[in-house]
């Protein structure tokens, strides 16, 4: 890292090479790879060998080579063909490889891909992709390129097994065209697995047949614009008309479209908590007398955290777990959910429940007493129970935030472990299948760069965090380990545009945390792909976050109470600029070199940091209150 930085696992950089950006920039990082003699250049006509079952491979390699390059690209099953690529699927597996790794050979004459399944020629293909000049992933056709790699022997396979990004799309809709745009990124570094967060208190996003109001009624609400979580209460008569849904047909289309990928489609319908959207739809869902009254949430408060969790619920967003209809209902949902979703869990939510209309309902006393449950964990533990049975009557595993454990469920039940990877450990060590996804280094909801520059949250995860992400955390017993994730969620993500600049590039990080062997994980090397991934991206038209060029402020107060300034980047080799006077600093402005002192009538901080003669990053304005604020009290 840069000025003031002490980060400990970049000590050992090489600081003459640290602006020099890596010979080969693949993410994530190959178990192995060995430069040849050479080069290969793509020929104006390419032919591609491969058999039958490899259509889909072939079929996404065609079109990635011959959009920007303009090369015909043809096919042949001939192995008499002279081949430009050639595909090959292992008469006697590699046991190193498994199911999804490959091997990948590059010679001046041809290029051979090798796996013992399908899914390890993809990765193969996504790999052969970023050997190619970073107009590979151009839309339109780009003229004047030497499509040219280097010569090389890869041999590659993923540390895991899950490897998956988790998409709310209940909070902001998000269209079947939009879903296709985000899995299209994400199968570039090899996830395979896309959570889809299907309900919520702001929306119900999946036709249910027999339940139309889920859609009618759940699927919209009030569009409002602004801070989320502090909207004023929509009024009567705001129109109810923002968001939409997935149709089953919509559901078996994205199914498809990611399968062809080589990525499975998790459902996620969140209860008992989280269930606004269900409850407003059908009241009789609820142990709460005025529940006709709710509307589907826009954004307006409705859980006081201040002395949670669990929160306290201003009102009431849970399903009875007292009440027989719920579980019909669950059934009537999870049948359908189970024939749409062919992936083998279905995650059923049981986070942030809250508890106090719980704790006032006879209904609920009358459960406990019945059923001798001795408090609300106990009665949390009976609903999820009821709901792994129904879940695994339909042939599917049952899976649930990690808050499930609290309800003394049997090893059966899966857990996506995401207040701390404590969770994750202690459910291992219980025999539960384990998905870890920790909010402090893979929620890609909080702020990756400084309040200034980012849609304000409660908390933030700079790139080098979510890069710190280890799947396979030391205690957890690692048989139990299925894999890591990262998750969206979209309660201030309003586009997709806002979805890719919150994913990218700690979606880099956490891909090469799950693919990639613990010990080729380096973060010089991986900064310095992850500046070429941002031209790569460029040309994609991805969007993505720059904060890796922003400098890191760490505030403090003196012994005679000056507010002090110290100053830092995630990335060697910048240099940053300063003003204190209003101005706009560049390169011919003091440089930061050590811990400033705020000037005693100064209003504002600005700050600018260039690499050599370019400017890296966006120009941040800090007021001084703010940096009094965040000072603290000496």
């Amino acid at each position: 890292m840069g000025t003031g930085n002490t980060n400990s696992s970049i000590a050992d950089s090489n600081a003459n090479s640290m602006n020099r950006p890596p010979e080969f920039s693949i993410i994530p990082e190959p178990v192995s790879l060995l430069k040849t003699n050479g080069f290969f250049t793509l020929p104006e006509e390419v032919i591609i060998l491969a058999s039958p079952e490899m259509k889909l491979v072939v079929d996404y390699l065609k079109e990635k080579l011959t959009v920007p390059t303009g090369k015909f690209v043809s096919e042949f099953t001939n192995t008499q063909a002279a081949a430009t690529i050639r595909l090959v699927l292992n008469h006697n597996p590699n046991a190193a490889l498994g199911n999804e790794g490959y091997q990948l050979s590059v010679t001046s004459g041809v290029i051979t891909i090798k796996a013992n399944q399908t899914a390890g020629l993809f990765y193969g293909v996504q790999t052969l992709l970023q050997l190619f000049p970073k107009e590979i992933e151009s839309k339109e056709l780009i003229s004047g390129i030497k499509w040219k790699i280097p010569c090389v022997e890869i041999m590659d396979y993923p540390r895991v097994a899950w490897r998956g990004l988790m998409f709310d799309v209940a909070r902001h809709f998000f269209t079947k065209q939009e879903v296709k745009q985000y899995i299209d990124a994400m199968v570039r570094y090899k996830f395979n697995l896309l959570h889809l967060h299907l309900t919520d208190d702001e929306g119900w996003r999946l036709e249910i047949k027999g339940l139309p109001k889920l859609t009618e009624v759940g699927a919209w609400n009030v569009k409002k614009v602004g801070e989320f979580g502090n909207f004023s209460t929509p009024t009567a008569d705001e129109p109810r008309t923002y968001g939409g849904f997935y149709t089953q047909d919509d559901i078996r289309e994205l199914v498809k479209y990611a399968k062809d990928r080589f990525v499975d489609i998790l459902p996620e319908i969140d209860v008992p908590g989280h269930s606004l959207a269900a409850i407003v739809s059908y009241p009789d869902l609820s142990c709460t007398p005025g529940a006709e009254a709710y509307r589907v949430r826009s954004g307006e408060k409705i859980m006081d955290w201040s002395k949670g969790p669990p929160p306290f619920a201003l009102v009431d967003n849970t399903l009875c777990p007292a009440n027989e209809k719920v579980y019909s209902f669950l059934d009537s949902v999870i049948t359908q959910v189970a024939a749409l979703f062919p992936f083998e869990y279905i995650h059923m939510g049981g986070d942030e429940a809250p508890i106090n209309y719980w704790q006032k309902s006879d209904a609920i006393k009358a459960l406990m007493q019945k059923e001798g449950l001795k408090d609300m964990h106990q009665v949390q533990g009976y609903f999820e129970k009821r709901v792994q049975k129904i879940v695994e009557s339909k042939g599917k595993k049952f899976m649930g935030w990690d808050e499930i454990l609290n309800g003394n469920m049997s090893p059966s039940a899966a857990v996506m472990s995401w207040r701390s990877a404590a969770y994750g450990i202690q459910a291992s060590r219980e025999k539960h299948e384990v998905v870890m996804s920790p909010q402090n280094m893979t929620y890609l909801d909080l702020m990756q760069a400084d309040p200034v520059t980012e849609a304000r949250v409660y908390s933030s995860i700079r790139l080098g965090k979510a890069y710190e992400f280890d799947p396979i955390p030391a205690g957890a017993d690692p048989k139990y380990i299925k894999g890591g994730q990262a998750n969206l969620w979209t309660e201030q993500v309003y586009n997709i545009r806002q979805a890719e600049y919150m994913t990218w590039p700690r979606g880099y990080a956490i891909a090469e945390s799950v693919w990639s062997p613990k010990e080729k994980k380096n973060w010089t090397n991986f900064t310095g792909k992850v500046e070429q991934h941002f031209q790569r991206m460029d040309i994609a038209e991805t969007k993505y976050s720059p904060g890796i060029y922003d400098p890191v402020l760490k505030v403090s107060r003196s012994a005679d109470r000056q507010v002090m300034v110290e100053l830092s980047t995630e990335l060697d080799g910048l240099d940053i600029y300063y003003s204190f006077d209003n101005s706009t600093p560049d390169r011919f402005y003091p440089k930061y070199t050590e811990k400033l002192v705020v000037p005693k009538d100064a209003s504002q901080m600005r700050l600018i940091t260039y690499k050599g003669k370019q400017i890296m990053g966006r120009l941040m304005t800090v007021s001084v209150d703010d940096l009094n604020k965040r000072a603290g009290r000496r």
